[in-house]
C-alpha cells in the first residue's frame, strides 16, 4: 500500500481529458487548450470548443499572468479538510492571453499565506507541489 500523503485536502482526479493540464502543472507550467479553428483558449478542458464547437484543439503554454476578475473570502469551511485553512481567498483570474479567459484558484502570498484581493489586481500563477503527482495552480499578487 502506498504511503499516505501529508496533504489531507481533496485532490483532483485527472481524466483522459484533463491529464495534459495536470501533467504540465506538475512541471510548473500553465497550459490550456486552444481551438485550432477560432484560436480561442478555454478553461476548463472540454472535448469541443465552447465558442465554435470545433473538436480541433491543441494544448498551448500560457503566460500565467492576469488580473483578479472576482473573488470570495471563505471564512467557514464546509468540508472539514479545509478547516485549518480558513480564512482563504478563492480568486477568478482573467488571463492576459484573452478577454474573459477565466481560471479560478486560491490566492496567496509567495509563502502561501492568505492575501487581500482587489478587482484588477495583477497576479501570476505559482504551483503548490502537494503530492509527488499533483501540483496545484495557485495565484499570487505581482507588481507587473
Amino acid at each position: 500500500m502506498p504511503p499516505q500523503s501529508a496533504y489531507a485536502k481533496p485532490l483532483p482526479q485527472p481524466t483522459a481529458l484533463t491529464k495534459p493540464f495536470w501533467a504540465h502543472c506538475r512541471q510548473h507550467e500553465l497550459w490550456l487548450q486552444c481551438c485550432l479553428d477560432c484560436g480561442k483558449y478555454r478553461f476548463y478542458p472540454t472535448a469541443s470548443c465552447p465558442f465554435c464547437a470545433s473538436e480541433d484543439t491543441e494544448w498551448r503554454r500560457v503566460s500565467g499572468r492576469g488580473s483578479i476578475y472576482s473573488w470570495i473570502v471563505v471564512h467557514r469551511a464546509i468540508d472539514p479538510a479545509w478547516e485549518d485553512a480558513v480564512p482563504f481567498t478563492v480568486a477568478v483570474v482573467e488571463l492576459a492571453e484573452q478577454p474573459h479567459l477565466l481560471v479560478p484558484g486560491i490566492l496567496t502570498t509567495a509563502s502561501g499565506t492568505p492575501v487581500a484581493a482587489a478587482a484588477g489586481m495583477p497576479v501570476e500563477v505559482w504551483f503548490d507541489d502537494v503530492t509527488p503527482e499533483i501540483a496545484l495552480p495557485r495565484w499570487r499578487a505581482t507588481t507587473e
